[in-house]
């Protein structure tokens, strides 16, 4: 039987035992695979056992045995890594959920009002949802959109997040915004500590570009950019892997995140209302 497997390297040799690594490709190959090769190019690998032995060919029966059964640390490889401490045993998180108008203004107004009252309920985490400033549409997000990096002025919904933050001493998990960054567009939530400073900015990397006749058609990927990069950061409530919305169809993103600690995976987010009732609850119980 031909195999697909493009290339094999040995790991442990005997007389009669070989053990093989396969590299081929994964179901990480959804995510961009610049997240997952090492400098060597390499893939995830699969394991098999191949039986070497030349003696009695006629009688010969090639049986997989599992690697557990003879070197059970290797099966085990690469060992778990040990949680970390949770820096709160227990706190209060607010999900602010939002109606968005034309007007930005009073959109960052809006938010910022939901913000301090989930503060004053006692929340030490505080998120918004996705495109919370502007209108969830093509031609909106170039209107809206802003460049985060310059701040300030030119980032009047980051600022504002900040401000926040620091006078409230919570911790904020920004939502999203549409975010301009040279001739690209991206869809970015921001993450700032109790002090006000920027800890992550995650941008969405899995776009919902959708079409179904007569129902729904949207496909985002017209104007905005897909992230590449997962989003892991420590903050003062714990380690929060970051995701937006479609970005928690895809199962390898938790992997990742739970494989480096994560104590919470947030994924802001603006279901329509024709396939989110099918997706948004089954889909949380499925990355839990």
């Amino acid at each position: 039987m031909k195999s697909a497997i493009s290339s094999t390297t040995t790991l442990l040799s005997s007389k009669n035992l070989s053990l093989k690594l396969h590299l081929n490709h994964s179901p990480f190959s959804r995510l961009p695979s610049s997240l997952f090769r090492s400098k060597s190019n390499t893939h995830f690998p699969s394991l098999l056992l191949r039986n070497n032995s030349t003696h009695n060919q006629k009688s010969q029966i090639h049986t997989p045995i599992m690697a557990s059964s003879f070197m059970p640390e290797q099966a085990r490889a690469p060992p778990a890594l040990p949680l970390p401490v949770p820096p709160v045993a227990k706190f209060k998180i607010g999900l602010c959920q939002l109606s968005v108008t034309a007007d930005k203004e009073r959109n960052i107004a809006h938010a910022r009002k939901a913000i301090e009252e989930a503060a004053a309920k006692g929340a030490k985490l505080v998120m918004l949802p996705e495109i919370w400033n502007s209108p969830y549409s093509n031609d909106s997000f170039p209107v809206y959109a802003e460049d985060i990096d310059a701040g300030g002025e030119a980032s009047p919904s980051t600022t504002m997040l900040s401000e926040a933050a620091r006078l409230l001493k919570i911790t904020i998990v920004g939502g999203s915004i549409p975010e301009r960054s040279g001739d690209r567009l991206y869809n970015t939530c921001c993450v700032f500590d109790s002090d006000g400073k920027l800890k992550a900015k995650h941008r969405k990397i899995h776009l919902f570009d959708i079409d179904i006749p007569g129902k729904i058609t949207f496909i985002e990927s017209k104007t905005l950019t897909a992230g590449e990069t997962p989003t892991i950061v420590d903050t003062e409530v714990g380690r929060i892997g970051i995701g937006i919305c479609y970005d928690i169809r895809f199962q390898e993103l938790a992997i990742i995140y739970a494989a480096r600690g994560a104590h919470l995976i947030c994924y802001p987010g603006a279901f329509n209302m024709t396939t989110g009732p099918l997706h948004w609850e089954l889909l949380q119980r499925a990355r839990y």
